[in-house]
């Protein structure tokens, strides 16, 4: 039987109430402030008054609209003052949001719609196209349609988002939920490709923020929040939401991608204390000449998750700007982030210490807890642990197992006590603090009439940084190059899994049994690498 080690841990904060809403929760922090400004989107500003208002009048619009406590309501919306309400009105009547990915194509949003069975759809006016072809392959109508700005063409079962809330008074009391209640879903994809829904608790959000938010960045109502990462991923979720609110702080939201030229822009104009960015981001923006001087921005912190931060880049940042950027390792399954670097405590190139509240421990193969220096997989207990996947219990079993989570990354623990990332403990990659799944790309790209084979692995770039590489045998007689299979695979899947490099070959390295074998193309792809920088070097 497997036996923990003894890893330090510190008493959790007081538990809240075991009858528990978390969007009453924030309006009664919050009541001494109506008039701060809570968000910051591309259009126009919310305080805190107007913000829980229209949360409440939401809560009475989706009770207007048959939902029930516990239903589910697709969160289909770009990062805008409507998300949090959306998102928090949800919370308020006792109904479950699912918030979900808007960078996915109609297929994956057939299935969530059928998977969870939403019974309402909140979304974005420009992403409706994409919600109707969705409903339509799905075979899933939901009940109703809210659009959010920007409105557009709307037909019988579509309401605009605005004059639904402007119709209801607000709710007067909410939903009597309690800590572990089913309070929202956010999806996460696994190595079968199909996206799994963690449930999580309306406690959970509670648990982030006193054990993160607070005590490890020290946030407080004087702090002005940006997050890079949206609303949609658990690790934009606490930093523009849970976070910021559960102290009182103002939250700068964009609806675009973050560019450097954007997140810059933001940098500029609305003059963010902490921002929350992931590697890649913090690479591009270290390597735009656009990037702003010290003295142009207001920055006292930076976070990073979603891959592990190469040492180079938090150095370069922190020489540039006198900041440190705090690396930490979250999931959806865990909420956010329970290993951190620590301000104040930063070793770049680990992902720093538990955070306090949380307690980790290395196994081998066996079960076994690990010494020290040597790999093991990660596992979690701590109290922001989703309930289950919905309607997955092999997989949950899987991960949930007992009091631990099973995270499906490889560490390594350091003498210090600080943790090294050594990989995934199975194929999948993480682009762009996004997880992709290998055999998705591989079986789209031996669509096109010109492949016969194709198989994808992650690739290290000069930065650190992990690329999708692919690996194609075409069929005899067909011709293609590089430039047309990567827009064959952004036409087909979301535009952040389409392979960064493209090799042909002339067969692929397989077993006896005819099985792909995959670490032959990394040692390969690793050993050309090596030889061209030998070269280099002698150059």
């Amino acid at each position: 039987m497997y036996k923990p080690t003894a890893e330090p841990t510190s008493p959790l904060p007081p538990a809240p109430a075991s009858t528990f809403n978390f969007a009453q929760h924030l309006m009664a922090l919050n009541a001494g402030r109506p008039n701060k400004t809570a968000f910051i989107d591309d259009v126009g500003t919310l305080s805190y008054g107007q913000l829980f208002e229209r949360v409440q009048r939401m809560a009475a619009s989706l009770q207007a609209l048959g939902l029930r406590r516990e239903e589910r309501v697709l969160l289909l919306m770009h990062d805008s003052c409507d998300w949090p309400v959306c998102f928090l009105g949800a919370l308020y009547a006792g109904v479950v949001p699912v918030a979900v990915n808007t960078l996915l194509t109609a297929h994956d949003y057939a299935y969530m719609l059928q998977h969870s069975r939403a019974q309402a759809v909140l979304v974005s006016g420009a992403l409706l196209p994409t919600l109707r072809q969705a409903m339509a392959q799905g075979g899933h109508e939901a009940a109703a349609v809210v659009v959010s700005r920007p409105v557009g063409d709307l037909d019988d079962n579509a309401q605009d988002l605005e004059a639904l809330i402007a119709a209801h008074a607000p709710m007067p009391q909410c939903a009597a939920t309690g800590c572990d209640d089913p309070g929202f879903w956010l999806y996460s994809s696994g190595s079968t490709g199909r996206p799994k829904g963690a449930t999580h608790t309306h406690a959970n959000l509670y648990w982030t923020a006193e054990l993160y938010g607070k005590p490890i960045l020290g946030l407080s109502d004087k702090d002005i929040c940006f997050s890079a990462a949206k609303l949609f991923f658990a690790y934009g979720l606490g930093n523009a939401l849970t976070f910021p609110l559960s102290v009182g702080a103002t939250v700068v939201l964009m609806a675009e991608r973050p560019t450097p030229e954007a997140t810059f822009k933001r940098w500029r104009e609305q003059q963010p204390t902490v921002f929350f960015g992931a590697p890649t981001g913090f690479a591009g923006m270290l390597a735009s000449p656009a990037l702003p001087a010290k003295a142009q921005v207001a920055l006292r912190l930076c976070s990073s998750a979603g891959e592990a931060l190469p040492a180079d880049i938090g150095e370069r940042f922190t020489k540039h700007y006198g900041v440190e950027i705090i690396d930490g390792i979250g999931s959806t399954e865990m909420l956010h982030i329970y290993l951190s670097n620590q301000p104040g405590r930063v070793r770049y190139g680990t992902t720093g210490w538990p955070v306090p509240g949380y307690q980790l421990e290395l196994r081998g193969e066996d079960g076994q807890a690990v010494a020290d220096g040597e790999p093991g997989d990660l596992y979690i207990q701590g109290p922001s642990a989703a309930l289950m996947y919905w309607g997955n219990r092999d997989k949950s079993r899987a991960t949930f197992q007992g009091a631990w989570t099973h995270s499906g990354d490889k560490y390594v623990r350091n003498a210090d006590g600080s943790y090294t990332y050594s990989g995934r403990s199975d194929d999948m990659l993480k682009v762009s603090g996004i997880y992709v799944s290998p055999f998705e790309v591989e079986a789209t790209l031996v669509q096109h009439p010109a492949v016969l084979e194709a198989a994808v692995i992650g690739m290290t770039d000069e930065q650190g940084l992990t690329k999708t590489k692919a690996f194609v045998v075409l069929k005899a007689g067909h011709r293609t190059d590089e430039a047309a299979l990567k827009t064959f695979v952004k036409e087909r899947l979301a535009p952040y899994k389409y392979p960064r490099m493209i090799e042909f070959m002339s067969e692929l390295p397989k077993t006896a049994t005819g099985k792909i074998q995959r670490f032959k193309l990394r040692e390969r792809d690793a050993a050309h690498t090596a030889t061209e920088a030998a070269a280099q070097a002698r150059s």
